[in-house]
């Protein structure tokens, strides 16, 4: 994914209310972008962080900066959390996800389960249709681990437990997972933030909802989904970490 635009560089006052961050870019002005990301956004949400934000030139925008990245230890980390299903859609087309090639359509927000949407539902005439729900990850706390959830995510467990129930109708499902930085080796579910997740995640996988996880190549003109990362969680259930 290349944006659109050149990127203006800032540096971060403050993000508050989830959705606002105000930044000083590097030529004075001062600006409150949008911040796409429903997240704690732990260790980078730090004022005094160099940030990256983009400028929309639609007029009906409440705001027209929207914050990309954030630099934390000298790497880019991507925070908009509408970032990682523009990656997948571009990466299927591309057939850049080698357990997800083979499929001739890939749908997006098709109704399923009770009252939710799925990222993309990939068919092709003689395979079973694979749901594939998408989730942006950014967090790292300790050593080289990306790990998700960064708050309480109940909707993201609900999409667990309707991509278990596909797999129960004899489809097949996916779980992938988006981490837009290039500091992780591994990836885990957050346990101590959100227990019933990672316990539901481990579930679903026992069920037979199959684990991603993908790495990101970041820079300040684009992002591209990069290598699959080892999911720590398979180790517990005897499977393969790919």
């Amino acid at each position: 994914m290349d944006f659109a635009s050149p990127l203006a560089c800032g540096t971060l006052v403050q993000r508050y209310k989830r959705f606002f961050a105000d930044i000083i870019l590097d030529d004075g002005t001062e600006i409150t972008a949008h911040c796409p990301n429903p997240g704690t956004m732990i260790g980078l949400n730090t004022p005094g962080l160099r940030t990256w934000i983009s400028c929309s030139d639609n007029p009906k925008r409440k705001l027209a900066h929207t914050l990309e990245l954030v630099e934390v230890c000298g790497g880019l980390v991507g925070v908009n959390t509408m970032t990682p299903n523009r990656l997948v859609a571009e990466a299927l087309a591309a057939d850049l996800i080698p357990e997800l090639v083979g499929y001739t359509s890939h749908r997006r927000e098709v109704k399923y389960g009770a009252n939710s949407r799925v990222d993309f539902l990939l068919e092709a005439p003689g395979r079973q249709p694979c749901w594939l729900e998408v989730k942006n990850c950014h967090l790292l706390r300790a050593g080289a681990i990306a790990e998700f959830p960064d708050c309480i995510a109940a909707r993201s467990l609900k999409h667990l437990k309707e991509l278990t129930s596909m797999v129960e109708a004899g489809e097949r499902a996916v779980m992938l997972f988006v981490i837009q930085r290039t500091d992780c080796q591994t990836f885990a579910a957050c346990h101590d933030i959100d227990p019933a997740y990672a316990s539901g995640l481990l579930e679903a996988a026992k069920l037979g909802v199959e684990v991603l996880s993908y790495a990101c190549e970041i820079s300040t003109q684009a992002i591209r989904i990069a290598a699959p990362l080892p999911w720590i969680g398979a180790r517990e259930l005897g499977l393969s970490e790919r």
